[in-house]
């Protein structure tokens, strides 16, 4: 019973890790992206259309990268060269990424595919074997984390995004150029958001439902906030997530007395909370928030 539990928490996390990665990339270059919703809905139908007509799961996970990265891409425009509002934007996205997906996908629902398959390296160890026996796209996710973990604290490009995040104005002066760093890291970012919903639609449930995201991805801007902008601890916040949604169904299927309601409400219920307990924190729990993040910037504006 607790392998079964340990699978389902990692394979249900593992979405929500990629978009909590994709969003700390964007917010740590000062960039507030609402949009996740949207954007893991984009590569949620982009992949499995791709793949359903190819019958080629490595380009369905390909056009997800880049078609959520293109549709991140507007956010990024309006919101470095154009100055637009930051929370507007990313709300316009997910609404378009909703209605888009919703329109665009009428004629696939009720299509399967052939899913990703695990790869079983550890066979009949208690605990081990439920980590281990994995699909690829989970390694990644972990190898990911650490790349991009990587890239912000020991590359100079990740020093100037982080600067540029901190202080632009400062990273101007440097001969940083703030806009092409933001608008970078929100294209790559929303790619990485579009393979958490592939993940959901390629691997995790093989078929393409209406709205399949399910609210994962304010669940992952949440997790950003949860992990203080650390893309290591997103990995604990994104299992915990995940298992708390994907064990509610098994509780479901146990046929416990606790409402069908509450079970299905847990993970937005935890996410409200884990919401108030990081308002209550003092600012020195904050200190990896970027201190320009969600304002715009503008050369005439330095002093």
């Amino acid at each position: 019973m607790l392998d079964i539990i340990i699978d389902t928490t990692i394979r249900a996390g593992t979405p929500i890790l990629y978009a909590t990665i994709g969003a700390i990339i964007m917010e740590k270059s000062g960039i507030i992206n609402l949009g996740i919703e949207g954007l893991m809905l984009i590569g949620a139908l982009s992949g499995f259309y791709f793949t359903f007509i190819t019958n080629s799961l490595l380009i369905g996970f390909l056009a997800a990268i880049l078609l959520s990265a293109a549709a991140g891409s507007i956010h990024g425009i309006l919101t470095t060269y154009l100055k637009a509002n930051q929370i507007v934007s990313g709300l316009a996205l997910t609404m378009f990424g909703t209605g888009i997906t919703a329109m665009l996908g009428k004629s696939m629902v009720g299509e399967n595919i052939r899913g990703l398959e695990r790869i079983n390296t550890v066979k009949d160890i208690p605990f081990l074997s439920p980590v281990l026996n994995q699909d690829i796209m989970v390694y990644i996710s972990i190898l990911l984390l650490l790349l991009i973990h990587f890239f912000l604290y020991r590359t100079t490009i990740g020093l100037n995004l982080r600067t540029v995040g901190e202080n632009p104005y400062a990273a101007d002066n440097a001969g940083i150029n703030v806009h092409l760093y933001r608008l970078f890291a929100v294209v790559i970012g929303s790619g990485i958001v579009g393979l958490g919903g592939a993940y959901l639609s390629l691997v995790y449930t093989p078929l393409w439902i209406e709205n399949m995201s399910a609210g994962r991805g304010w669940i992952a801007v949440a997790l950003v906030i949860f992990s203080n902008w650390d893309v290591r601890k997103a990995l604990i916040g994104s299992y915990l997530f995940g298992g708390i949604a994907a064990n509610q169904l098994r509780l479901q299927a146990m046929g416990t007395n606790i409402p069908v309601q509450i079970l299905q409400s847990l993970p937005y219920l935890f996410t409200i909370l884990v919401l108030i307990i990081s308002s209550l924190k003092n600012d020195s729990t904050k200190q990896n928030q970027p201190e320009s993040l969600g304002n715009p910037y503008d050369r005439e504006d330095r002093v």
